[in-house]
């Protein structure tokens, strides 16, 4: 065993100096100097989300013929990726909105900001990403703040019979300065402050920190300078929920036993017998929630379960920024209020009538479920991908979980020739013929409940893991695997509440099954007929003849060097598989010569990638002559002759070189299709 010198090793990978350095003191003198040069430590917890955010900079992109900006903040950037939140951006951008508002002083950081959405819909994490971004800014020297303690040489009175005494809701030092001299003191530091905020000094310090100041000016004949001179250090703060430093989470609990000093804080009666009196702010515990988040963010989680005394208690926090501790004046606090909930709840939340002051200072910004297939699947890249897992993950399996997904978050599309796949395919960025983006954009509108109802992420992570756990032996996990673990959970759904809804996801079910088996005959498909050479001499010929028909031209057969007429049955066979009907084939053929001749004009050569649906076509007649050669089928009946298996290796071979499949999967899809093609259900499509 490798032997281990600790004392080495520490000192190579952890530097003492970083320590020193976030755990910074001096004297208030020093602290005016670090506001005076950077006036951004002085700032408000608006102010300081809003930076954390814009620190991880943004992208733009446009969508609907609508600019979005992408928050790179919500990446898996931050430390903990686990959280990184996918396909929302433009309700990530009203939450942004919000904080930039507030940041400038416009009137939303008097208000509780709502996170609204269904179960599972990221409500949590993006609320986890925020303390955590705000946790590792403020230890960096950009995100710096700090705050101050008591201290005395000697065992002090004033300090209940202690040298020290922090500040107990970490508050920000100018709030030190005597309201007298605010004023001029803010004018003079905003005189050269050419940053984004300017300085504010908002409130007074809390009850104990006012009683402590109140005695030592006593002591000092009301001598500012000498109190803070001799009693007052500055220290930095690093802002952590484990500590519960800024960072403060509430949880409703049992209605019985809540109670709202777990906000305010509340009397230490074991400290009322050294002070005297339970009406002494220094016998009081400064611990609530409200009073821990001070200076950053206080979560609550399903804020609208909590008791009516609780809410009562939001309303002075947000629109006047501060709080009532039990026998105390009304306390100010500097944090950022962020609640999540679901829909039943808040729609209780609209029919009390008694609730309409909270409803007046919540700012309601919507979380709904994913509803682009590509946002939805890297939601689960991040949990199930080979740097995590012992097993390959088949193609496929992780976008068809995630089609079923989304197929039961859309609405029923109100024109009769759309269906629910084809709407999911148009929000995932393909074309159909007669919809362009102003469609799409009109779709989504129509659709007001879209988001808000269906299977949540959660469901799906959990089934596959099941589906892991049960099948990790095989070495390969499939979308059959996952499938049969999704089906078989609805079952037991907590969140299905009637017949009715369990059948219609039974039914998209069986719609994302279909779209797998379309989807896998395609793969294997582009296997066989992945052969360049065999596809350019296809289209050569397809060519030929169409050139020969529209020009009413003899064609000479390369063999019997004969000239015959252009081969209608041969360029027919090719156009029926993209559905050309024959009274369009004379339209088709056209439009293809044109576009050769507009080439040729420019100098350049037709090449049939260019275009699109003649590609298409090529591949299926080119897969329809060679199936029946390589004989699929004859691997159901395990009688392949040397060849046959030759061929079959090639087309595995390809699965996997060039389509991710593992030798596993590439077998069991090669004989899935060939069980469709033994029972003659292979479709052109």
């Amino acid at each position: 065993m490798t032997k281990i010198d600790i004392s080495s090793f520490i000192k190579e990978n952890y530097n003492s100096k970083d320590f020193s350095h976030l755990h910074w003191e001096g004297g208030f003198q020093d602290y005016m100097n670090i506001v005076s040069k950077n006036p951004l430590v002085a700032r408000n917890a608006f102010q300081r989300i809003h930076d954390v955010i814009m620190s991880y900079g943004t992208s733009k992109y446009v969508e609907y013929k609508k600019e979005i900006t992408r928050y790179h903040f919500f990446d898996d950037s931050i430390e903990n990726g686990k959280d990184a939140i996918f396909g929302i951006d433009v309700h990530l951008m009203k939450l942004v909105n919000f904080f930039k508002s507030a940041a400038l002083g416009y009137g939303t950081e008097k208000r509780v900001l709502l996170l609204h959405g269904p179960v599972g819909s990221a409500k949590s994490s993006i609320a986890r990403l925020m303390k955590k971004g705000l946790e590792h800014y403020s230890r960096t020297d950009v995100g710096a703040l700090y705050t101050y303690e008591w201290y005395d040489s000697e065992e002090s009175e004033i300090l209940g019979g202690a040298k020290l005494f922090p500040s107990p809701m970490h508050e920000e030092p100018l709030k030190l300065i005597p309201i007298e001299a605010r004023q001029k003191l803010v004018e003079k530091l905003n005189k050269d402050n050419d940053g984004p905020y300017k300085i504010k000094i908002k409130g007074d310090v809390n009850p104990a920190c006012r009683f402590i100041m109140n005695e030592y000016l006593k002591k000092y004949d009301g001598d500012w300078n000498a109190v803070v001179t001799n009693h007052i250090r500055i220290r930095r703060l690093l802002l952590s929920e484990k500590d519960r430093v800024g960072i403060g989470t509430f949880q409703p609990k049992d209605e019985k036993n809540q109670d709202s000093t777990e906000l305010t804080g509340d009397i230490n009666y074991r400290k009322i017998a050294q002070y005297g009196s339970d009406s002494d702010p220094r016998a009081f515990n400064f611990d609530g929630e409200f009073n821990i988040a001070n200076r950053g963010i206080v979560e609550f989680i399903e804020m609208l379960k909590l008791d009516v005394a609780f809410l009562y208690d939001l309303l002075g926090a947000s629109q006047e920024q501060s709080i009532k501790p039990k026998k105390f004046a009304q306390t100010h606090i500097d944090e950022v209020i962020l609640g999540h909930t679901n829909e039943p709840e808040f729609k209780k939340l609209q029919s009390n009538e008694f609730m309409e002051a909270l409803r007046d200072r919540t700012v309601k910004i919507d979380v709904p479920y994913i509803s682009r297939l590509e946002n939805e699947v890297k939601i689960y890249q991040k949990d199930f991908n080979a740097d995590t897992l012992p097993v390959h993950i088949a193609p496929h399996t992780l976008e068809m979980a995630s089609t079923w997904a989304i197929l039961t978050r859309l609405e029923e599309p109100k024109k009769a020739d759309l269906t629910r796949l084809q709407k999911l395919k148009l929000y995932n960025g393909k074309t159909l013929p007669g919809y362009n983006e102003d469609n799409v954009k009109e779709l989504r509108k129509e659709a007001i409940r879209e988001g808000l109802e269906g299977i949540s992420p959660r469901y799906i992570q959990d089934k596959i893991s099941n589906a892991l756990v049960k099948h990790a032996h095989t070495g390969c996990l499939n979308p059959f695997m996952v499938f049969n673990e999704l089906e078989s959970g609805l079952k037991h759904h907590g969140l299905i509440s009637s017949v009715d809804q369990q059948d219609f996801y039974k039914e998209m079910l069986a719609i994302s099954r279909q779209e797998y088996e379309d989807t896998v005959k395609n793969d294997v498909m582009k296997a066989i007929s992945v052969d360049e050479a065999a596809i350019q001499m296809l289209c050569g010929n397809y060519i030929d003849n169409v050139k020969a028909y529209t020009q009413k031209e003899k064609i000479r057969n390369k063999y019997s060097n004969k000239l015959e007429d252009a081969d209608e049955r041969f360029m027919r066979s090719i156009e029926e598989k993209i559905d050309i009907p024959e009274s369009r084939k004379d339209d088709f053929r056209r439009e293809i010569m044109n576009y050769i001749g507009a080439l040729a004009i420019e100098g350049k050569s037709f090449d049939y990638k260019t275009n699109e649906r003649l590609h298409r076509a090529l591949e299926l007649k080119l897969f329809e002559d060679q199936k029946d050669s390589i004989k699929l089928t004859t691997i159901i009946s395990n009688v392949i002759d040397k060849q046959t298996q030759e061929k079959i290796d090639v087309i595995k071979t390809r699965l996997i070189k060039n389509f991710d499949y593992c030798d596993i999967c590439a077998t069991d899809a090669l004989n899935f299709v060939a069980s469709i093609f033994a029972k003659g259900d292979i479709k052109n499509s």
